[in-house]
């Protein structure tokens, strides 16, 4: 279905949005960082321009929010894995994947939990804090 500005809609679940990527207006510093919490939590520098941030943690999967310039110049919002030792202590972060792929990978472990994370995403946008693009297939998201 499109709208009025003949952009199609692409749904939460299908496969098109695992094309979906979500680019923050501006970059990320220590001034803005606040803006972007999610569910108490604070995202953390794990390296240069790289900052990470638990989305979703349970015995059986997890999801961490990753937030860099990873496409051009471009910062976005993508997700991880991680590997998760000794209950608390993360030991690696998979590949970054894109935004909707984590929230189709998140809706098929807690429904409920991605509601609250499309939401969050909502709440950027209607902030003018980011926006949804889509990706071409070979533009994966990677540092």
């Amino acid at each position: 279905m499109a709208d009025e500005n003949n952009e199609i809609e692409v749904i939460p679940g299908s496969p098109e949005f695992e094309q979906m990527l979500f680019k923050i207006n501006g970059e990320v510093n220590n001034d803005n960082l606040a803006v972007l919490n999610f569910g108490g939590n604070q995202l953390q520098e794990v390296q240069p321009d790289m900052y990470a941030m638990p989305a979703y943690i349970d015995d059986n999967f997890n999801l961490f929010f990753i937030v860099a310039p990873l496409v051009e110049n471009d910062w976005v919002i993508a997700f991880s894995t991680a590997e998760i030792e000794n209950g608390n202590e993360i030991t690696d972060l998979s590949e970054p994947m894109t935004t909707g792929e984590g929230l189709n990978s998140m809706g098929e472990v807690s429904p409920e939990s991605a509601n609250q994370l499309l939401q969050y995403f909502n709440t950027l946008v209607d902030a003018k804090r980011g926006e949804w693009r889509m990706i071409e297939k070979n533009q994966n998201p990677q540092h």
